[in-house]
Parts: C-alpha cells; structure tokens; sequence
C-alpha cells in the first residue's frame, strides 16, 4: 500500500506545483507523479541537510510543492535548449 500511497502523493504535490508555476508545462501524468515523488524528496534531503528534518523523517507538504516547483523550473529550462 506504501507504493500506491507514494503514487498518490506524488501525483497531488505535481499537479499543485504545475498549477502554481506559471506556464504550459506539457507533462503526462506519468512524469507530473515522477515530479512530484522528486520534489519531495528533494525537499526531503534539503530539510535534512539544513536541519529542519531528522534522518529519515518525510518532508511536509508545502516543502514538497517548493522542491516540485524548483525541479519544474529546472526541467523548464533544460527543455528551451
């Protein structure tokens, strides 16, 4: 169930970065999940590394949405070259 449970959040935490970050971001719904998953744990390893986290506790929600957002811009940019 963790999996699916992962997928889920993933999916809610991309499409609430998507609707945030303005533009025409054409994602299907597998790379918005995989975007979401990704923020999360960026945000994850960010909190982590600045002490707002311990080792191995989850990021929280706005924090997955800001790490989605800064993966979204990355992709953003790498894909206008």
């Amino acid at each position: 169930m963790s999996i699916i449970g992962t997928i889920f959040v993933g999916l809610i935490i991309g499409l609430i970065a998507r609707a945030i970050k303005p533009g025409d971001d054409k994602m299907g719904w597998i790379m918005t999940i995989l975007l979401g998953i990704a923020g999360s744990l960026l945000a994850g390893y960010a909190g982590v590394a600045m002490g707002w986290y311990q080792q191995g506790e989850a990021a929280g929600w706005i924090a997955s949405v800001v790490g989605a957002i800064i993966l979204l811009a990355l992709y953003g940019l790498i894909r206008k070259r």
